[in-house]
Order: C-alpha cells, then sequence, then structure tokens
C-alpha cells in the first residue's frame, strides 16, 4: 500500500485516506504483537520485577471495560459485572489489568452480537476469585486444551489472531501466584475462572 500511494502521485484522496486507514492498523497490530513478545520473553526469563499492592477488584475491572469501550460498541455488547466492592488481592496492578484485559478481550471477539459477557468475583480466606464468561460459539473439547498455549489459533479465530493473548494472561496471572482455567460448551459460551492465592 505504501509502494502504492508513492508509485501513484495522482492517487484520488479516498483512495489514499483508505490506504493510511488500514496502514495504520496494521502498524498497530505490529506493534501489539511485538510487544507481547518481548513481554514474554522477560517473563520466560525471569527478569520481570511485579510489585505487591492490595488491588481493589470492582475498580480493576472498571477501568479494563472502560479502555475496551470501542470493541464492545462495535459489537454492540453488554458488560454485566457482578460482586462486592471491597473484595481484593494482592498483585501487580498493571500486569494483571493486561492479563485480565487479554481474557475479556478474547470473549469480546468470540461473543455474539448484542451478547452479554458476566464478570463475576468474590473471595474467601484462600483465594480471590473472577469468572468472566461469554455467550459466544464456544470452544470444543479437542480446542480447549490447547487455548492457553502460544500460538495456538482455534477454527473461529480472527485473521488477526496470532495465539499469544491468552498465553501472556496464563503466564502474568501465575507469576503472581494464580491460576486461570477454561470450561466451555459448544453454541452455549465460554467461562474463564481466574483465582488469585492468598496463602503463600
Amino acid at each position: 500500500m505504501i509502494d502504492n500511494i508513492k508509485e501513484n502521485p495522482e492517487m484520488d484522496n479516498q483512495t489514499k485516506q483508505k490506504f493510511i486507514f488500514e496502514i495504520s492498523r496494521q502498524i498497530e497490530w505490529v506493534n501489539w504483537l511485538v510487544i507481547s513478545m518481548l513481554k514474554l520473553s522477560k517473563l520466560d526469563a525471569d527478569v520481570v520485577k511485579f510489585y505487591k499492592e492490595n488491588i481493589n477488584v470492582k475498580q480493576l475491572i472498571n477501568e479494563i471495560i472502560k479502555n475496551l469501550e470501542i470493541p464492545i460498541e462495535i459489537k454492540n455488547q453488554n458488560i454485566v459485572v457482578i460482586g462486592n466492592e471491597d473484595v481484593s488481592f494482592e498483585g501487580d496492578y498493571k500486569w494483571q489489568q493486561e492479563a485480565i484485559t487479554n481474557v475479556i478481550k478474547n470473549c469480546i471477539e468470540h461473543n455474539k452480537n448484542n451478547g452479554n459477557i458476566f464478570v463475576t468475583y468474590e473471595e474467601n480466606s484462600l483465594f480471590t476469585k473472577i469468572s468472566i464468561k461469554d455467550e459466544g460459539e464456544g470452544i470444543s473439547k479437542e480446542e480447549i486444551r490447547h487455548i492457553f498455549e502460544r500460538f495456538y489459533k482455534g477454527k473461529n479465530s480472527s485473521e488477526n489472531s496470532v495465539g499469544i493473548g491468552l498465553a501472556l494472561a496464563k503466564s502474568i496471572i501465575e507469576k503472581n501466584r494464580g491460576m486461570v482455567s477454561c470450561k466451555s460448551e459448544v453454541g452455549i459460551g465460554t467461562e474463564f475462572i481466574i483465582k488469585y492465592s492468598k496463602v503463600i
């Protein structure tokens, strides 16, 4: 597209603007890919310093939803958040924000238009639990075992998916004494369950 713009100085402005928009979109995607790969490499090398702070789950989820307003609006989806205001866990706010954002983004992508996504959270003496559930196409038993593998693309993945988001989320959550699992039913939806341990 850049070559086309260079070689056709008389190109009409509307076509040129379409090309520029698409170039910008692809640059953003490549930028995200490179940054995600660097983060995975740092996590593998165990050189990331995680800070310990008290994270209020309601505040965390609300900020994530605000950051994802555009894709939510495009598919006209509704995010339903259920949980007590004082639920919290200990971890690195920015890293856990990224992990849970990747999980919610995955649900948005695979959820149906006009569908709901339910985010529920609770805590007990052992762990804080966050559940993220969509009403999408679901994942088959054959695919679900690979869902957190790097570069794995499911049959219903988007064209631009490279299978990094969930793998990155899993690595980040596990570095924070957490665990993430997934259960799904084809035609019904998918649920991701994240648990942050309170026991050292």
